[in-house]
């Protein structure tokens, strides 16, 4: 094989494997941005929700949750809890409380996790129904 063709030979395996890497590269790229961009698995649907009891537990609020996510869990209107907040909807829905705590208070860590409990505490519903009578068993002889 002469020197040119050896040459030309090398060069075309060379761009042919940077092609490659860039190719795969940039789907890697792509898949890492779209896999950031999925959150928790969505609720069920609303007739579900209307059928079951909110949740009331508190504790289960965690910063990487969103508010729409916690007014659908605990069924709260996502404006109660950003009017509690003291900040806009707009361009906040998608954000974690985490994220909402660091960009409006830096200075007080967790104060956004605490306003949330808070507001949730005092939108839960209150249970009007008197909890069922533990059944007794017959007396035996």
């Amino acid at each position: 094989m002469s020197p040119k063709v050896q040459r030309a030979l090398v060069l075309g395996l060379i761009f042919a494997g940077v092609l490659l890497a860039a190719f795969f590269g940039l789907r890697a790229v792509f898949a890492f941005r779209e896999f950031r961009r999925h959150g928790p698995p969505p609720l069920p649907h609303l007739e579900v929700l209307n059928e079951q009891a909110p949740e009331t537990n508190v504790d289960l609020v965690r910063d990487w949750m969103t508010i729409p996510y916690i007014a659908k869990t605990y069924q709260i209107h996502p404006k109660v809890f950003f009017d509690a907040l003291g900040i806009s909807p707009r361009g906040n829905e998608e954000k974690s409380l985490a994220q909402l705590n660091e960009e409006f208070f830096p200075q007080s860590p967790e104060l956004v996790i605490e306003l949330v409990k808070a507001v949730i505490r005092a939108n839960l519903p209150v249970l009007t129904a008197d909890p069922p009578a533990t059944p007794v068993p017959p007396a035996t002889p």
